[in-house]
């Protein structure tokens, strides 16, 4: 069985299409720049990258070229669209209406709309793709996997947020969590790696990229989560803030005589390690910085390690201990000093890392000391094959 795995952003479409019996990636790609005049498709198959300036309005259009690039003779992908039988949606917010991945219908896709307010930026991305793959892809099946649907399990105590009822109750005000496909995928394949059931497990899994969140996984299930209501929560980002005292959201307004909207911008784009360091939001260029003596990127690096450090601690406390901390995503799996700096602060939980295997990017492996109490690994996430299995085994039953 052949699968296409889409994930639409406000302007880009992600994609990868898998053959399921192998769980092989035939083509991956994206497109960049939709409805903005300059649009591009970078489009991977067969360990070739090809960059194709084609301009497009919408989704629609880029699903379309897209597709033509699947059946294109060069590359050799699929001879016909018959080969696709199921399309897998990633969809960032499911508010508490899901707590699995569902097959599309129009009530589901309904209720995603429903969504939008909570995720005003990726919700009608991610309904104009559903909308274009049923005019491309006619006839096929496809399926929502819902990021916030892992986090189902986390007890209400851990999700209500300290603020009147009501609003919750209103206004649907309450910890949701994201990258839960992430989570769900290194958690299951940490416990693969370290050959013991994952019922029997209580692991930390630190997906550290551009947007970052931790998830304490215990017996497989989420049971507490960094990320809240919306992304900007939780541990400080790249450029997102994380948490912070309120207060300095309105003290800002007000000092400052700033929009909701403006002070959304800053809490989202200009905070973070780019707002500490002023240099960049990449920490390639932290690094970098901080190593050439640049004392706030020093300072951002810091403050990361530590933050972060926090937040693990957290997450043991929500399963009164831990057994392996799983490091993935961009900066979690190439980042060497983050990963050294964070377990630094956890030398009293008996996490002892081994700084040679530590000298690694973007490989499977375990980085702790035998002696070690707790496990540390690489574990490099692949959400796609989540959503491509999820996808697989609703179709077919």
């Amino acid at each position: 069985m052949k699968i296409l795995v889409i994930n639409c952003g406000s302007s880009s479409l992600k994609y990868q299409l898998l053959d399921m019996d192998t769980e092989e990636v035939l083509a991956k790609g994206n497109y960049e720049r939709i409805g903005q005049g300059n649009s591009f498709l970078t489009h991977k198959v067969n360990g070739e990258k090809y960059v194709l300036e084609n301009p497009v309005e919408n989704h629609e259009q880029a699903l379309a070229f897209m597709i033509e690039q699947l059946l294109n003779e060069k590359y050799a992908v699929i001879q016909s669209l018959e080969e696709i039988e199921a399309v897998g949606h990633r969809v960032p917010h499911g508010k508490d209406l899901f707590s699995e991945s569902v097959l599309i219908t129009e009530k589901v896709e309904e209720e995603i709309a429903s969504c939008t307010e909570l995720a005003p930026l990726h919700t009608p991305a991610i309904l104009s793709g559903i909308e274009a793959c049923k005019k491309v892809l006619a006839g096929k099946p496809m399926v929502a996997v819902f990021d916030t649907a892992f986090h189902q399990t986390i007890p209400e105590e851990r999700y209500i947020y300290p603020i009147p009822y009501e609003y919750y109750e209103k206004d649907n005000v309450r910890k949701y969590g994201f990258h839960g496909t992430s989570h769900r995928y290194v958690s299951q394949r940490l416990a693969e790696l370290m050959q013991r059931p994952i019922e029997d497990l209580k692991i930390v899994v630190c997906h550290l990229g551009q947007g970052a969140s931790l998830c304490a996984v215990e017996g497989g299930k989420s049971v507490e989560t960094t990320m809240g209501m919306t992304p900007v929560s939780g541990i400080m980002m790249c450029a997102r803030s994380g948490d912070l005292d309120p207060s300095v959201v309105t003290y800002l307004m007000k000092k400052e005589n700033l929009t909701p909207d403006e002070m959304e911008d800053i809490l989202n784009k200009k905070s973070g390690v780019l707002g500490i360091s002023g240099v960049s939001p990449d920490f390639r260029d932290i690094e970098k910085a901080a190593d050439e003596g640049d004392k706030k990127a020093l300072l951002a690096r810091k403050a990361y390690c530590y933050n972060v450090a926090q937040y693990v601690a957290k997450c043991a406390v929500a399963m009164n201990g831990i057994d392996a901390i799983a490091f993935t995503a961009g900066v979690g799996e190439n980042q060497i000093h983050i990963r050294e700096g964070i377990c630094e602060h956890l030398s009293f939980m008996g996490v002892d890392l081994d700084k040679k295997k530590n000298e690694v990017r973007a490989e499977e492996r375990e980085i702790s000391t035998p002696d070690s109490k707790v496990k540390v690994w690489i574990v490099p996430t692949n959400e796609e094959l989540v959503i491509a299995r999820d996808t697989k085994r609703i179709v077919e039953k």
